[in-house]
């Protein structure tokens, strides 16, 4: 820990520690998808995981019926069908890694902030 995280922690109220210390931590991929799932945006975001969701179970059915078909009209049209919910489960999983990305973004800049503001409290 450098001087300026000392000088940081020092000069804040329990809520900025509280909010440092979870940006401390080592956060993986389900610690940050759990995350997302909070704030402004939370809502949308438990919303697209469960159609998320939904989306891999019906592609599961789709490629099934692919692979199992009677003519091959029907394995055009599941084969479709399974690149239809392919594409729309990768956007799905973008917005959320996106939304994660943000987050860390936020994070960073809050901490940045807060040492602008340390830095500028010095010079004065």
């Amino acid at each position: 820990m450098t001087d300026i995280d000392n000088r940081i922690r020092s000069a804040l109220d329990e809520d900025d520690h509280a909010f440092l210390a979870s940006l401390d931590s080592d956060r993986g991929m389900f610690r940050q998808l759990g995350d997302s799932m909070h704030g402004p945006l939370g809502g949308w975001a438990k919303f697209s995981f469960a159609i998320a969701v939904v989306i891999g179970l019906a592609l599961t059915y789709a490629f099934y019926r692919a692979l199992t078909y009677d003519s091959l009209e029907a394995l055009v049209g599941w084969g479709l069908t399974g690149v239809a919910l392919l594409v729309m489960q990768g956007f799905l999983k973008e917005w959320m890694f996106a939304r994660m990305n943000m987050l860390t973004v936020l994070a960073e800049v809050k901490r940045l902030q807060l040492q602008v503001a340390l830095l500028e409290q010095d010079r004065d």
